[in-house]
């Protein structure tokens, strides 16, 4: 069958008839049983001898198989011979059908290529809304660990009431970070951990709330960069099981122990991300500026946290994303050593 002119893909289709009346097949069979039955009619009446036996009815029946017999196999062989025939001539105007279909699809697909639907780019805003909560812009800072946190700048006392201005000076110099509250701990480890899904509002709030303290801001930036170019060879944190230290590990680390007694903070065993990590660190420059980048400033908001927070918390922390993500690159680039 083909597909007509004016339809559409998958209807329209002409019929073409299966049997195409007398074939070369018919004609071969018919030529070879006649022959058979030429050949058997000279032999049993011309040359076979005639012996009277009693079995007569027995040997009709074996003279009828031994004539018929071949005649019936050769019909059997012609239907099959033409069966076949039948079968490769669908199967081609099948083939045929749906290259034609395939054809008309994808000259509609081009010709709507345009269209989009409507709810994959509804998802699709969701997932760019939510990632961009996440961003904030990156600031350069010093790469030394500072021993003390930055001072808040101080106000500008008022000028005296018998200032002939008679105005009040206001205070110039004051940010939008300085007034406002410090950041709760639980708030900065849930926010290190990013949020788990789009129906995290927890997550999404405390990420909120970390994105408006400039340094945990950084940090977090950095934590996002690194994760997002770890994720290109398949490398996710969830995915990994490191061996958990005990919080007086993570202290000695944080009061610049280095050597054999914190070598247990490198707890990733994973050896494929192992691998992939220190061939990207060796191999791309972008990915390796990133990594020293987020080590220095986990290592610096690690030692300013270690100062007040208690050992569960410690814990809790080392278990975020962002603290996995400190092991395995700290292992790779040797901060551990």
């Amino acid at each position: 069958m083909r597909p007509s002119s004016d339809s559409g893909p998958g209807k329209g289709f002409e019929t073409k008839p299966d049997s195409e009346g007398i074939t070369s097949i018919e004609l071969i069979a018919l030529a070879l049983s006649l022959l058979w039955l030429v050949g058997t009619a000279v032999f049993f009446l011309l040359l076979a001898p005639r012996v009277e036996t009693d079995g007569g009815a027995l040997q009709f029946v074996i003279i009828l198989i031994a004539v018929f017999m071949p005649v019936a196999m050769i019909w059997v062989g012609a239907t099959a011979a033409r069966t076949s025939r039948v079968m490769r001539e669908e199967s081609r105007r099948l083939r045929a059908a749906i290259d034609a279909i395939r054809q008309a699809y994808v000259t509609q697909s081009q010709t709507l290529g345009q269209t989009v639907d409507k709810t994959v780019s509804q998802k699709l805003d969701e997932i760019a809304a939510a990632q961009r909560k996440t961003e904030t812009a990156l600031a350069t800072f010093s790469t030394t660990r500072a021993d003390q946190p930055e001072p808040r700048p101080v106000l500008a006392p008022a000028p005296s009431p018998t200032d002939p201005s008679d105005q009040v000076a206001l205070p110039l110099g004051t940010s939008a970070e300085d007034i406002q509250p410090p950041l709760e701990r639980m708030d900065f480890i849930r926010a290190l951990n990013f949020p788990d899904n789009p129906e995290d509002k927890a997550g999404f709030a405390a990420l909120r709330r970390a994105l408006k303290d400039r340094p945990t801001a950084q940090l977090v930036r950095a934590s996002q960069d690194i994760l997002t170019l770890m994720s290109h060879d398949g490398i996710y944190m969830d995915d990994l099981r490191p061996d958990m230290s005990r919080p007086e590990i993570w202290r000695r680390f944080a009061e610049g122990e280095r050597g054999r007694t914190i070598a247990a903070l490198g707890g990733i065993r994973d050896r494929s991300s192992l691998a992939l990590t220190a061939a990207r660190m060796k191999q791309d420059t972008i990915f390796r500026d990133a990594a020293h980048h987020f080590l220095r400033l986990f290592d610096r908001m690690f030692t300013q946290f270690a100062e007040t927070a208690t050992d569960a918390e410690v814990s809790e922390l080392s278990e975020t994303r962002t603290a996995r993500a400190f092991m395995l690159l700290g292992r790779v680039a040797g901060t551990f050593d």
